[in-house]
């Protein structure tokens, strides 16, 4: 962990078409955008110019801006079971062509066609009820303006449909936990057929599912919420929204935190190895600490998902206390309040559970690790290339990745093994959570890389058995904040930045319909390094407080606004326990006394 800096390359390539095409039976509507924008839905950043055209007297234009990527989309009726063709001719910065609500994969084709008129083309096949499909064009984060006209959509135009389905019934919603409810309801009738349900929360923007149920997470503890569903086709015609149904989460847990503090200080002990730092005892651990994580645990293998958990040897760590007397410190912290948890990773240790056997494995090795020493729970540090996303995995509920689906499994075992007092908390780097603002697993065109916020599915699948996300806010290269902007390490800002994000929730890949819901306040806090020594991004101790100040108190922002107030945000982690002590005690002295200080 934190030994070295994280690296990765997030590629795109470039494919476009110059061949003059055959004539198409062009079935789009305005397609020129001779009408202005009449029957497109547009960005506010698009608008219809006079110059450049291809042909004809418009075209479109359109600038992405922030997290806006100036997307422009029509409705267009089609025919089940039939094949199109979509193209369109484009110029000037990244312009990205598709369709959606196809019934089958939805296409997308894109280019960087520069100051040449360059034609993008894709196909699909509608689904057996496909009635209409969208097709939409757009740019990219940070890019320049793009140009599109001569739009054609290629094949059979589609029988008008405007009856909408039937009013869903028997809306109800249960299954409560602090964060979450689940609503239900009995399924809607249509002519052609129901593509999707739409759930309104309070009367909010509607949520889109494929089937009779939805899991509203991200909900306030002990508090009411109201819930109504209506059913639409693929045609664009909607139902009339069901009578409204309520449900109440149940009061507010914390994680297994068994009784830590309000503010928290959670450290890393180098107890299987030494790199310079000093070995440090057990009982020698200072009392700032509320939470001791033991680094590390390590597979066997990449895949074998056995993890074993050895001591430093005296050769490397001179003054090695014996394994005796290393868990009676251990007992002796946790009466004192303080928790002791298994790290597994870090920097060298990859844990691939790419099958049921090493899913198995893991829970297996990792609970005996926990009950040899009596520790009070596990902590997850997978780095490198643990974790990644597979094609076509962009569904953040129901993710079908092996590795990550097994992880989700073992951690739920776990919890279970060792019940309600189980400490889980996760220390992954901003690579694997904040990234997927703008890059989620291997993206649309598979060109990006694959393990881009791969923590993402994890964390929201045990939100409710979490007890602390502490994301490694160093060893990072820019990341992109709710502000559109890129943010930078070793400064308050991206400390405000990164939390935020959690914090407020974000949008994946800037889908304002595919969401990463925001944590709890007290499931959160901020990773840094103890020292310069301990990792790159080291931020001082002045402007720690900053940041702390800013999303707990609203006081002393920077440039950065935070999205809300968040007395509740939880504390701080360093790497390391060790680094820490080698740096004179400055970080775990002067931030308890800053976070005790806080009311």
């Amino acid at each position: 962990m934190n030994l070295r800096a994280a690296t990765a390359a997030l590629v795109l390539g470039l494919t476009t078409l110059h061949a003059t095409p055959a004539q198409a039976a062009n079935i789009v509507p305005n397609p020129g955008f001779e009408s202005g924008l009449s029957g497109w839905t547009c960005s506010a950043g698009a608008q219809a110019v006079a110059s450049p055209v291809r042909g004809g007297a418009a075209a479109l234009l359109a600038t992405p801006q922030g997290t806006d990527l100036a997307r422009c989309g029509r409705q267009v009726s089609v025919r089940p079971s039939s094949s199109y063709t979509l193209s369109a001719w484009v110029q000037g910065g990244y312009v990205f062509l598709g369709a959606t609500g196809t019934g089958g994969a939805d296409p997308q084709t894109w280019g960087s066609p520069g100051a040449a008129w360059t034609r993008l083309r894709t196909t699909f096949t509608t689904g057996p009820s496909t009635a209409s499909v969208t097709i939409y064009l757009h740019g990219w984060y940070g890019q320049e303006p793009y140009l599109a006209d001569d739009v054609v959509l290629d094949g059979a135009s589609g029988e008008q449909d405007t009856s909408a389905p039937s009013v869903p019934g028997g809306v109800s919603a249960g299954g409560a936990t602090p964060t979450s409810l689940d609503v239900t309801w009995s399924a809607a009738t249509d002519d052609v057929g129901v593509t999707r349900y739409e759930v309104s929360r309070d009367g909010g923007s509607p949520v889109a599912v494929t089937g009779t149920s939805h899991r509203a997470t991200g909900l306030g503890a002990d508090t009411t919420y109201r819930f109504k569903v209506r059913a639409c086709d693929a045609a664009g015609n909607c139902s009339a929204y069901s009578p409204e149904a309520s449900g109440t989460t149940t009061a507010a847990g914390n994680g297994g935190d068994g009784g830590l503090p309000e503010r928290v200080l959670v450290g890393y002990l180098h107890a299987s190895f030494a790199n310079g730092s000093g070995y440090v005892k057990m009982s020698e651990v200072p009392d700032e600490w509320d939470v001791i994580n033991l680094a590390f645990g390590e597979p066997t293998s990449v895949t074998s998902g056995d993890i074993r958990f050895s001591r430093c040897p005296a050769a490397e760590c001179p003054g090695v206390e014996s394994d005796a007397d290393f868990a009676a410190a251990i007992r002796a912290k946790q009466a004192q309040g303080k928790k002791v948890l298994i790290s597994i990773g870090g920097q060298n240790g990859q844990v691939q559970l790419t099958t049921a056997a090493a899913r198995d494995a893991f829970v297996g090795s990792v609970s005996a690790i926990i009950d040899r020493y009596g520790l009070d729970g596990l902590d997850v540090d997978f780095e490198g290339h643990s974790l990644h996303l597979d094609p076509g995995d962009t569904d953040l509920d129901a993710p079908t990745t092996p590795v990550v689906v097994n992880l989700i499994a073992a951690l739920k075992s776990l919890k279970s093994r060792h019940g309600d007092g189980f400490v889980l908390t996760m220390a992954p780097e901003t690579f694997f959570v904040q990234l997927g603002h703008q890059f989620y697993g291997p993206g649309p065109n598979g060109a990006a890389d694959p393990r881009s916020a791969s923590y993402l599915p994890v964390i929201h699948a045990m939100r409710d058995d979490l007890t602390l996300l502490h994301v490694q806010d160093y060893n990072s290269g820019p990341i992109m904040g709710l502000d559109g902007q890129y943010h930078t390490m070793g400064g308050h800002d991206f400390h405000v930045a990164m939390t935020d994000m959690l914090l407020a929730g974000f949008p994946i890949m800037g889908d304002a319909a595919n969401v990463f819901p925001p944590l709890r306040q007290d499931q959160v806090a901020i990773g840094l390094p103890a020292s310069v020594n301990a990792g790159n991004g080291f931020t001082t101790v002045r402007e720690v407080r900053k940041a702390f100040g800013c999303l707990a108190t609203g006081t002393g922002c920077g440039t950065y606004r935070p999205r809300g107030v968040y007395p509740g945000l939880r504390g701080l982690m360093a790497w390391s326990i060790n680094w820490d002590r080698h740096n004179g005690f400055e970080f775990s002295r002067s931030h308890r006394a800053y976070l005790d200080g806080l009311t």
